[in-house]
Formats: structure tokens, C-alpha cells, sequence
């Protein structure tokens, strides 16, 4: 793979220093531990391996990736992995993509409390999808989703939504039969938005009254009770925007469309053009636009580039990606096998399980592979990893 003439973590080991040290005091480890992770992503600091083609005698040397969620460089074999293990999942059904936006007022609070405003988000966008499919006024089955978060726009902006990824149907009430939805319509994003504003406020307050939100600089009044309330009642008469997309054309799709939106950072090193001293020059897409002038171009100085990417910087621990109702992960492949019983067609995963096993080993691909003749290579020597930043201290004596 050609490296990218310019990277984010370029841009890190640039500038970083410098802008670690004016906003030492407004940085969370969180996003001090990704900065790091994404300058030393494969470099020399976290070791590597020396290798060797038997074939054309070309050596190499490869070293090992970050692995954080978070770097641009380390996301194409995450998603790989994922989509691997997903592909016995899909079902041979049309597939819907619904996304679920928060407003923007929402959007800024939810900068200071990112786990309790991106899980309601998730929480309350699966909820909403259910209890609409549900009811027999619309679609009268239990369904199941997949949710991704994505906390950015185009342009780097603090702005949380979920992409869902919906089978068009689901199990009846009974679990007797399969029901599908109508052709080229999944559910009304009328009715899913309203219901979803109504809960998503109704779970918002009482996140409030419990004391589990924050509120700093010009959102400190929103700590009393009556203040909160005065300004959540614009947004119970606001539109919030529900997008259903027309249904994708076969399994296939839906794959490809999951491995370009699963395992997605804020922006890819591909988008980006130049670092000099007018700041980070990179390419986006404003949504607002019609045709070809969508596509335009933007700079940011440096220290405005670092800090919107590190809005998007998930709580150690939260789950981007997240299954429910009939996709969760606990009854997925009981609930799954069901549906394919109901459909009168086998699970994938027999499927693959019945198929020659031989024949699988030939067609996995070596995980080195020589750029000049694409012969499997070999690790003849590991570099081991240099000594950590942050380490225990040393063994002292005992006087």
C-alpha cells in the first residue's frame, strides 16, 4: 500500500508538542494517550519485524501498528476482521440505512458529557426503531439493527449521529412467520422522529434531574432545574432529522457499505492535501450543496485542525458499534437461525462450517506479502518496542 503524502500523525509529530503544552490544562488523558498512539503508529518506537522473501530475496522491515480506534492508519484491518465476522449475519432480505442526528444545541453539551448523551442517542435511536416496527400500524414485527456512531461532519465538526443498518423486516410478534416491509419503504421517519425527539427528551431530563450532566462556560445555568427546562422546550417543537435512505441493492452492498462506515475516524489520511504555514489544507464535502460544488476544500491553522480532531476522541471503553433486538449479541445466532428457518434458507454459518475446510486454508492471504514479487514473506528478526513514556519506576534498594 502507497503511503499517503500526508498523514495526521505528520501533522501530530509537527506540531503536537507545541500545542500539548498551551492546552496541557484543557486535555483529557484520553486524548493525550491517542495523540501518542498516532505519532508512533508503525514507527520504529513500538517495534517491528525484519522480513524476508524466499522467492526474490527482497527484505523489509514492518513495523507494528498503534492499534487505536482512533488512528487513520489502523482502521483498515479492524474493519477487515469485522466484516469477516459479520459476513455470516446478513440475511437474504432488502437492507434500510436510517440515521438519527442530535440538534445542535443538544450537540453542545454533549462535548462534556460524551457517555451519557452518545449512550442515550444509541439507547433511544434503538428503542425508537423497535417500538415503531412493533406496532402492527406499520410493520408489526421484532426487528433487528445495528448502530454506528460517528461524532464528526465533513468538516471536522462536533456533530453526533447514528447510522443504522436495518434487515426490511422482521420476526412477527409470534415468531411464527417472517414479515416483510413493503417494497422500497422500511418505516415512516415522520413517526420515527417524533417518537424519537419525545424519548430522546424525556431520557435527557431525567439524566439532568439525577445529576449526570455537566455544564461549563455559557452552559453552567443549565445545572438549575427550572433554567434546563426553559431551554429544552424550543427543541420539543423543532424538527429533528430522521434520514432513511432508499434500501441497498443485495448483501453485497450492505458490506461494502459497512466496511467504508464501521470503523471510520473523524478524517482519513486520503482527504488530506497540504501542512505548510497557512495550516492543514484537506478536502470536504458540504452536504448543503448541490452537484459537484459539494466537493470543496478547507485550511485550518494547525492548532485548530488538532483540536477538532481530538472533539472526537470516544470515553475509554464506550462501544461505537452496538447490535439490538435480533442482531444483539447475546441471541444472535438463535434468533438468527429462526429467521432463516422462517425465510426457508441456511445459515451462513453452515454454509461456510459444510465447505472445505482445506480449501479455506489455501485462500486465507499471507499477513506479509513482498511488494516486488507478492510472494508470502517471513520474519527473520523482531525488533522489540522501545521503553515506554510512561513507566514504573525502577526497583529501588532496601537501606
Amino acid at each position: 500500500m502507497v503511503r499517503p503524502a500526508l498523514e495526521v500523525a505528520d501533522i501530530f509529530r509537527a506540531h503536537g508538542p507545541a500545542w500539548r503544552q498551551a492546552q496541557q490544562t484543557h486535555l483529557s488523558l484520553g486524548q493525550l494517550k491517542v495523540m501518542s498512539a498516532i505519532e508512533q503508529c508503525r514507527t520504529s518506537t513500538l517495534g517491528g519485524h525484519v522480513l524476508h522473501c524466499p522467492a526474490c530475496k527482497h527484505d523489509d522491515i514492518a513495523y507494528n501498528s498503534c492499534r487505536n480506534r482512533h488512528c487513520p492508519k489502523c482502521q483498515a484491518s479492524a474493519a477487515k476482521r469485522w466484516l469477516e465476522a459479520r459476513q455470516a449475519d446478513l440475511l437474504p432480505v432488502d437492507y434500510y440505512h436510517v440515521v438519527f442526528t442530535l440538534p445542535a444545541p443538544i450537540s453542545a453539551i454533549a462535548y462534556t458529557n460524551k457517555a451519557v448523551i452518545y449512550g442515550l442517542l444509541f439507547a433511544v435511536a434503538a428503542e425508537t426503531l423497535r417500538t415503531i416496527a412493533a406496532d402492527p400500524k406499520h410493520l408489526g414485527a421484532r426487528i433487528g439493527a445495528t448502530l454506528v456512531l460517528h461524532t464528526w461532519g465533513s468538516a471536522l465538526t462536533h456533530h453526533p449521529h447514528v447510522h443504522g443498518i436495518v434487515p426490511g423486516g422482521g420476526l412477527s410478534l409470534d415468531g411464527e412467520r417472517w414479515v416483510a416491509c413493503k417494497p422500497g419503504f422500511f418505516l415512516s421517519v415522520r413517526v420515527l422522529s417524533r417518537l424519537f425527539r419525545r424519548r430522546f427528551l424525556e431520557e435527557l431530563s431525567k439524566a439532568q434531574a439525577a445529576g449526570q450532566l455537566q455544564f461549563f462556560g455559557a452552559s453552567a445555568h443549565l445545572a438549575d432545574a427550572s433554567a434546563f427546562a426553559d431551554w429544552l422546550a424550543p427543541l420539543k417543537k423543532c424538527e429533528w432529522v430522521v434520514y432513511a435512505k432508499r434500501p441497498f441493492s443485495g448483501p453485497s452492498a450492505v458490506l461494502a457499505y459497512l466496511s467504508r462506515y464501521t470503523h471510520r475516524v473523524a478524517i482519513a489520511n486520503s482527504r488530506l492535501l497540504s501542512l505548510d504555514e497557512q495550516g492543514v489544507t484537506f478536502r470536504w464535502k458540504d452536504y448543503r450543496a448541490k452537484g459537484k460544488t459539494r466537493h470543496k476544500t478547507m485550511t485550518l491553522n494547525t492548532d485548530e485542525f488538532i483540536r477538532r480532531f481530538l472533539l472526537h476522541v470516544l470515553p475509554s471503553g464506550f462501544h461505537r458499534i452496538r447490535h439490538y433486538g435480533l442482531l444483539a449479541n447475546g441471541v444472535r445466532r438463535e434468533q438468527l437461525a429462526q429467521v432463516c428457518e422462517r425465510l426457508q434458507v441456511m445459515p451462513a454459518d453452515r454454509e461456510l462450517n459444510g465447505g472445505d475446510s482445506e480449501a479455506v486454508g489455501q485462500s486465507a492471504q499471507p499477513t506479509f506479502v513482498c511488494p516486488d514479487c507478492g510472494a508470502a514473506m517471513i520474519i527473520v528478526e523482531t525488533l522489540t518496542r522501545k521503553q515506554p513514556i510512561r513507566a514504573p519506576p525502577g526497583q529501588r534498594g532496601t537501606a
